[in-house]
């Protein structure tokens, strides 16, 4: 940086250059806030109390009755933290002392925000370390001893308190992170000087809102080094754009497979490079593929409805594959909320006894919301009615804000993690593709998303019977094609435990598959890397994980192999390989097609 007084690697401390760099710093704070003011000064943003706020409020003061309400409780609770405080001043003396001290509470190992050497070896560190770890249990304990509060208010105060304290952590400071202190130190301030600078950049790119780079985006181009599989777009309506891969071998499956990504992120999760690609992989098993790549809307279509996503999308996508093959039965593939919209059509196809699914593959997708995980913090009738008020205004729900909730189900990691590596260290983050999909957000029409929050999350109606689509009840048990239903471990979106319950919904052949990692992680695990692994069970009745665990097997690596043997063993029969288009519907533009490149 061609204005910073002295070079990172300085070795000595210049009081002069760190005042200098301290002041530039300062200066790019200003430049800072100045990207937060300026589109509030033009009118194109205007704030209002978020309301989380209010739904914070309301959490906290229904546990704050229960302490409150009774002079021994109240007494009780503040005597145990002070007893806390006390016990590790007592500890803290000791060690200052010289003598040996146990500490009075201790992190995590697996926690990486306390790995630095000097959070133990440091007695300053030390101290506020364990200060901050016995407040952050005491708070949780508040919420967790609590009598009286219903299941869900309680879910919600255990988020926010996790929310508060992640936000308060000793390390995202400056003078209370080791690591970033003699960083500061050593390159005399520099470090504050980029980071402030990239926190200017970082406001001005969301328009006044913090937007927090996860990745380099300079050398990450959708098209250029992501999802770059080979086809083309052979369709399009206002919605969605219907790509074709070409095909790698000679002869493919008879059956072309259709996937459906989920709208509230973009296809090419799994189209990232070609290692990682699993569309790329399914191409070189033979396998004939079809990707929607749904449009990133805007307010001109925020009527369109969950029926519209239905119609124009796994529809109209399966009409566009008959004209293109021949073939009026299709492989499905559902990913997320992708997932959910293929269930509801498999139900609305089998009322009205269309045979157009040979077979449905699920991958991190819900169809009972009951065990929804910590999404459920978000959606009550009191919250639902504030998302769709704001939506009204704007006629979608934008981008960034479903983009944050996600990112607070794993806040250290996706939030302060950045906020640190980034605005206190100074450092630019690599070019990591997954990080860079995960904020390429999209936007969600106003009607699409009220229907999916209401009849989903708030209401769980496709399980229970009482959906109803396009004026038709739907339906699960009528869906009786073989259904492969993957779930992942460790998610936090679409939890193993509710995939597994949902499984029993269906009413044909159920494949209930549990990959390793997460929502992302454990669904795009190529073979090659040999990472993970994945558990299969036949028994899945009555079941819940961890009995259906005790009687599973456990493989190493990936599931993909263990899919194609599954898709193989429903239809095998194979036919030459399949030119791309046709006359009636020629290419339109080369994959991955222009819907995927706008950005919100």
């Amino acid at each position: 940086m061609a204005n910073v007084t002295t070079e990172q690697n300085a070795k000595k401390f210049d009081p002069e250059a760190f005042a200098m760099n301290l002041a530039r710093a300062m200066e790019n704070g200003g430049k800072a806030l100045a990207a937060y003011l300026q589109p509030r000064e033009d009118g194109e943003v205007r704030d209002q109390p978020p309301n989380e706020l209010t739904e914070l409020v309301k959490t906290f003061s229904a546990v704050a009755e229960y302490w409150m309400s009774d002079q021994d409780r109240a007494a009780e609770v503040q005597a145990r933290i002070a007893k806390a405080y006390l016990d590790l001043w007592g500890s803290s003396m000791r060690r200052l002392a010289g003598e040996e001290a146990p500490p009075a509470i201790a992190p995590s190992p697996r926690d990486k925000r306390f790995a630095d050497p000097e959070w133990k070896s440091n007695q300053f560190f030390d101290f506020v370390l364990q200060l901050y770890l016995l407040t952050a249990q005491w708070a949780q304990e508040l919420v967790k001893n609590a009598d009286g509060l219903d299941p869900h208010t309680r879910r919600k105060a255990e988020f926010y308190v996790q929310q508060i304290t992640n936000a308060m952590a000793p390390s995202n400071f400056v003078l209370t992170n080791p690591e970033v202190l003699r960083e500061t130190l050593a390159s005399n301030g520099v470090n504050l000087v980029r980071g402030m600078k990239m926190l200017a950049e970082d406001i001005e790119a969301g328009r006044g809102t913090l937007r927090i780079r996860q990745s380099d985006p300079s050398n990450l181009e959708v098209g250029v080094n992501m999802a770059t599989t080979p086809g083309k777009v052979i369709f399009q309506n206002e919605l969605m754009q219907l790509i074709q891969y070409e095909p790698s071998t000679e002869n493919v499956l008879r059956t072309p497979l259709l996937i459906v990504p989920p709208w509230i992120n973009k296809f090419y999760i799994l189209d990232l490079k070609p290692e990682k690609s699993f569309i790329k992989w399914c191409v070189d098993q033979g396998i004939s593929v079809f990707v929607i790549s749904w449009i990133n809307p805007d307010k001109s279509l925020r009527a369109k409805t969950w029926e519209d996503y239905m119609k124009q999308g796994p529809l109209a996508a399966m009409d566009a594959i008959e004209r293109v093959t021949g073939e009026m039965k299709v492989h499905t593939m559902g990913y997320c909320v992708g997932g959910t919209l293929l269930a509801t059509t498999l139900a609305w196809l089998a009322d009205k006894r269309r045979v157009r699914v040979t077979s449905a593959t699920f991958l991190a997708a819900q169809v009972d919301f009951s065990h929804a995980g910590d999404l459920l913090v978000f959606v009550d009738e009191d919250q639902v009615s504030a998302i769709e008020r704001d939506m009204q205004a704007s006629g979608v729900l934008e981008g960034a804000k479903m983009a944050m909730a996600f990112n607070m189900l794993r806040s250290n990691d996706l939030i302060w993690s950045y906020v640190v590596s980034n605005y206190l260290k100074g450092q630019q983050p690599s070019a990591f593709d997954l990080l860079h999909w995960n904020s390429d957000a999209t936007r969600m029409p106003a009607a699409n998303h009220s229907y999916y929050l209401r009849n989903c999350y708030l209401e769980n109606r496709l399980s229970s019977g009482t959906m109803v689509l396009d004026n038709t009840l739907l339906d699960l048990s009528k869906v009786k094609v073989p259904v492969y239903n993957l779930a992942t471990r460790e998610d936090h979106i679409a939890p193993a435990d509710s995939v597994l319950y949902g499984s029993q919904f269906f009413g044909g052949p159920v494949k209930y598959v549990l990959s390793g990692s997460g929502h992302i992680a454990g669904v795009v695990n190529p073979p090659s890397l040999g990472k993970y692994q994945y558990w299969t069970n036949d028994n899945i009745k009555d079941l819940t994980l961890a009995e259906w665990l005790k009687g599973a097997r456990e493989h190493k690596g990936s599931w993909w192999p263990d899919w194609r043997e599954w898709l193989q063993s429903i239809e095998g029969e194979q036919v030459p390989a399949r030119a791309v288009g046709t006359a009636e519907l020629p290419p339109l533009e080369d994959a991955p097609g222009s819907y995927v490149r706008v950005r919100a």
